[in-house]
């Protein structure tokens, strides 16, 4: 056995923990249903020997749990014996069910949904599965209690890795597809039902349903060893047929979940660049690589499934031969004598019921195989690092001051410098702008401020406090972030607004909406506020949005307030507009913005030039442009010459 699956599935039971109570009545339940098992064959006998071959009936002959009954029948015609026997089936069914000689975790009524033949529709079962041995009253109440408890495990273990990845830095999946997360999340997260309820309720279940089919065969017709042995036979015969299947399985399992997150991920993919896409006539290609991934998905199930047939083919002869061989030797106590043909009914049942479940025991580290592979997927995830608050960690306090920068550096994870030794200080009323050509670090360095990104060296202060000293809840609730690229929900413009602020009054709102300058489009919304805005805000334009998101930065109302190219989107005008709003929102807050338009630029109180990392310059804006051969004036003069910034005024004061 693969050590590592063992911790695995070991690791899944602790997600049970919270359950525990619960999961203990579900075992309460698995006991009880196992009793009706016994009751299962009998009315078949009577039927048969009394009925049909019209044998008189003696109760003596018969099991206590049987007895009482044909006290009840003995002395009446076989139409009398019939219709009592009829009866009981019938209180038989509607107390237990119209259940089967079987020892399998499932409910005859049926509460599994069509599934198809791969691992991503059959997931739906095992998030909801409901299963009990017995039928009617007593399987539809344990039915109900372990679906609802199979959902609130699944929910639990669902919710656990949501919150992990809620936690994960900034930067964990830029080497990882999103759809490959959102497949572990929803696809591979039922797995623990599988895992869960076979590794508590089979070791129970099965050992009951044989020693209550061993008791009941020995109680009725006395001692049968040969049938019990024969039976539990079932066992190793399971075990020496799935045994060398297993890591197989196990393996192709791995595969068919990594086919199906790629499937999932290029779906994600091309609809979210749908755009793109179409504009560039990349349809055919897109469609083509789903087709490709979509049937490799396919193709991969396809050989977990004949893992498992080949499996069910190497046990299939020793079963079959276990199986003829235990009819032979009933028919033979039949002919002798020694049992009635109403007998054969019920001890080729018992035998059949304590096969079946000395089978399942047989083939239970085999079938963990499937849900060990989802689970170390999911595992894998939980176990990336998150982001934690260092040990002794302290609420920040409210900013009053202001935020300095250190010798601050920072290294990526494949060792390329981006930022190397800035010092700079920001007041609270301070309008700072960084600027500098692409990949100068302006980014990286406003990312280090909230932490998404932590120094490689140096320190950043606020308030004279290291911020990696400070809790990251404490640090972040003071900070909003407008992000180069917008990202809006699907929602109406409040529930976007609300994001960050939930409790915001409908004034805080109004002002947040003003000083974004969205009058403009707002007022032509038919529902204003409630207006729906589409996935990713597709109903607005690109200004709108960039608008909405500031809009939605400005209802914390939070003493640090950072924008990364604000106003790209925006016309000459609305820009002006917004920049001197973004200075009114300033007066009591850190405004930092990283900005390339000379309108935005000139307008800070303070500019910070970068270039390769490194902080070059540091000044106002006519500070800096005073300098002849200064590396701003430089920058500057290159944009206006290549025409990138013809709607702003020159360094010289003329129009570029």
């Amino acid at each position: 056995m693969s050590r590592g699956a063992l911790q695995t599935l070991s690791r899944a039971l602790r997600f049970v923990a919270p359950l525990r109570g619960r999961v203990a009545i579900k075992m309460a339940l698995l006991l009880v249903s196992v009793l009706p098992l016994v009751l299962v064959p009998w009315p078949g006998k009577i039927v048969i020997d009394h009925v049909i071959e019209g044998l008189p009936v003696d109760p003596a002959a018969y099991p206590f749990f049987i007895r009482p009954f044909t006290v009840w029948i003995a002395g009446d015609s076989a139409v009398e014996i019939l219709g009592w026997t009829l009866l009981a089936q019938l209180v038989l069914l509607v107390l237990v069910g119209a259940f089967g000689a079987s020892g399998r975790e499932r409910d005859e009524a049926d509460a599994w949904l069509a599934g198809g033949h791969d691992t991503q529709t059959r997931t739906e079962n095992e998030a909801n599965a409901g299963f009990s041995l017995a039928g009617g009253l007593l399987g539809f109440l344990d039915l109900r209690y372990t679906m609802r408890l199979t959902q609130d495990l699944n929910h639990h273990f669902r919710s656990v890795l949501f919150r992990r990845l809620q936690a994960l830095p900034m930067r964990a999946f830029d080497e990882e597809r999103i759809g490959d997360a959102v497949y572990r999340v929803m696809i591979d997260t039922p797995s623990i039902t599988t895992a869960c309820w076979r590794i508590l309720l089979t070791p129970i279940g099965a050992p009951a349903a044989i020693g209550t089919a061993a008791a009941a065969l020995y109680l009725g017709f006395g001692e049968h060893p040969a049938l019990m042995w024969g039976a539990l036979a079932a066992l190793p015969i399971a075990l020496l047929a799935t045994l060398p299947f297993a890591a197989s399985l196990r393996r192709r399992s791995v595969e068919s979940r990594e086919a199906g997150s790629v499937t999932t991920s290029t779906a994600e993919e091309g609809l979210a660049q749908v755009l793109a896409v179409q504009s560039l006539g990349g349809g055919g290609r897109e469609r083509r690589r789903f087709d490709r991934d979509s049937w490799r998905s396919f193709g991969a199930y396809r050989a977990v499934l004949r893992t498992g047939m080949a499996a069910f083919l190497l046990g299939l002869l020793p079963g079959g031969a276990l199986a003829g061989w235990a009819f032979l030797y009933t028919i033979d106590l039949v002919i002798s004598g020694a049992l009635s043909r109403g007998d054969f009914l019920v001890v080729f049942a018992y035998f059949s019921q304590t096969a079946f479940a000395a089978l399942t025991l047989g083939t239970l580290w085999f079938e963990l195989q499937g849900a060990a592979a989802g689970l170390d997927r999911v595992f894998w995830l939980l176990d990336l690092p998150s982001e934690v608050d260092p040990p002794g960690a302290r609420p920040l306090a409210p900013i009053r001051d202001g935020v300095r920068y250190e010798s601050v550096a920072y290294r990526h994870s494949d060792g390329t410098l981006a930022v190397d030794g800035i010092s700079f200080s920001a007041r609270v009323g301070e309008f700072v702008a960084l600027v500098g050509p692409a990949g100068a670090g302006k980014t990286t360095l406003a990312h280090l401020l909230p932490r998404y990104l932590e120094p490689s060296a140096g320190r950043i202060l606020i308030d004279g406090v290291d911020a990696a000293s400070v809790s990251l809840a404490s640090l972040r609730v003071q900070i909003s972030y407008v992000f180069q690229e917008t990202w809006l929900f699907d929602g109406s413009i409040e529930d976007n607004l609300r994001l960050g602020a939930p409790s915001a009054s409908p004034e805080q709102l109004e002002r947040a909406l003003r000083l974004a300058r969205t009058e403009e489009f707002l007022t032509r919304l038919p529902q204003g506020l409630a207006t729906r805005i589409g996935r990713s805000g597709s109903q607005l334009s690109v200004g709108q949005r960039q608008r909405l998101a500031i809009a939605r930065a400005l209802v914390r109302e939070t003493p640090i307030l950072i924008l990364d190219e604000p106003t790209s989107a925006l016309d000459p005008e609305t820009e002006q507009a917004l920049v001197a709003s973004l200075r009114e929102s300033g007066r009591g807050r850190i405004v930092l913005v990283i900005a390339h338009r000379l309108s935005t630029i000139r307008s800070a109180d303070r500019i910070l030039f970068l270039d390769g990392g490194r902080l070059l310059e540091e000044g106002t804006h006519d500070q800096l442009v005073a300098r002849p051969h200064g590396a701003y004036r430089r920058f500057l003069d290159v944009k206006q010459g290549a025409g990138l910034d013809s709607s702003t005024s020159s360094p010289t004061g003329g129009r570029s």
